[in-house]
């Protein structure tokens, strides 16, 4: 029960981010909503904050890694890796469209690409948190 409680408490960190294009294609159908357009912002403020807490993580983790004697796991270094790749996609990709959505550019196509983007982004956390949680091929017994 615990590893499913941390994987829903993981994984409630990419709600935002797939809360995100809907809610853009929303703004965009009703111009004049402004409920629609702070919502956006708001989401976009979460997911930001998300991305400056999210630098701890790693930190943290290489601390317990070292800690627990798994550096040079294979889960672990694919988790590195996806990590890594999941970071770039976000900080390069998702943050810089939805900045431009919550600065009320963006179009109805833009939504599509950044849903996809996003759909990506997450498919790689998910995978990470299954990975840190499952430990496959792990000698911990954690």
């Amino acid at each position: 029960m615990t590893k499913f409680l941390l994987a829903v408490h993981v994984l409630a960190a990419i709600v935002a981010a797939s809360m995100f294009p809907p809610a853009a294609r929303r703004a965009l159908a009703a111009p004049e909503d402004v409920r629609a357009a702070e919502h956006v912002r708001l989401l976009h403020r979460i997911c930001r904050v998300y991305a400056g807490v999210g630098i701890a993580v790693p930190v943290f983790g290489f601390l317990t890694a070292g800690a627990m004697g798994v550096l040079g796991d294979t889960w672990l270094i694919v988790s590195v890796v996806l990590t890594l790749a999941a970071a770039v996609l976000l900080i390069v990709l998702v943050l810089p469209r939805q900045e431009a959505f919550a600065e009320g550019g963006g179009s109805a196509e833009a939504t599509v690409r950044l849903g996809m983007v996003t759909g990506i982004f997450n498919l790689l956390w998910a995978t990470v948190t299954v990975l840190m949680i499952v430990r496959p091929g792990s000698t911990t017994g954690a």
